[in-house]
């Protein structure tokens, strides 16, 4: 089952009753909520309701108001969600600590397949970040961090994880 929700100018109030139903919804496999208005209280909700749901494989959170907090509270879910293999928070403000928080979770998650973290202002630090959790994440089969702003030097230890 899909629920698509996307464009609908979801606040972070009304962010809280898709999160509250997926605690305890077992038909539910997407969760589609881009090109809204979540941030702080949504994301939370929907992290802790990752925390607990076994059926969704699919959340799209792309163009919300997700910054390195709101990735904590997701990243913190991803290490204890096993169902969630695809994530896209395209485009947010995810940032370096973000991405540096979601990294750390890629290190003990083996569920998630695809996570796009395209236009999330990350430099150098954060995609390193990630470059070690790729060392040791067995299941991610895409990493999508275009238009960040990725170094050189970052672009090799990304290269060298996949070795």
């Amino acid at each position: 089952t899909t629920l698509n929700l996307q464009n609908t100018q979801i606040s972070d109030k009304q962010a809280e009753a898709p999160a509250d139903a997926l605690k305890v919804n077992e038909t539910l496999t997407t969760l589609d909520l881009q090109n809204n208005q979540t941030s702080a209280n949504g994301a939370d909700a929907l992290a802790n309701a990752l925390k607990v749901n076994r059926t969704l494989t699919t959340l799209h959170l792309q163009n919300n108001q997700i910054s390195a907090k709101e990735a904590k509270a997701l990243a913190d879910a991803l290490k204890v969600n096993q169902t969630l293999t695809t994530l896209n928070l395209s485009p947010n403000q995810i940032s370096d600590e973000g991405a540096a928080q979601l990294a750390d979770a890629l290190k003990v998650n083996q569920s998630l397949a695809i996570l796009n973290l395209s236009l999330n202002q990350i430099s150098a630090k954060g995609s390193e970040a990630l470059a070690d959790a790729l060392k040791v994440n067995q299941t991610l089969t895409t990493l999508n961090l275009e238009e960040n702003q990725i170094s050189a030097k970052a672009a090799e230890a990304l290269a060298d994880a996949l070795k």
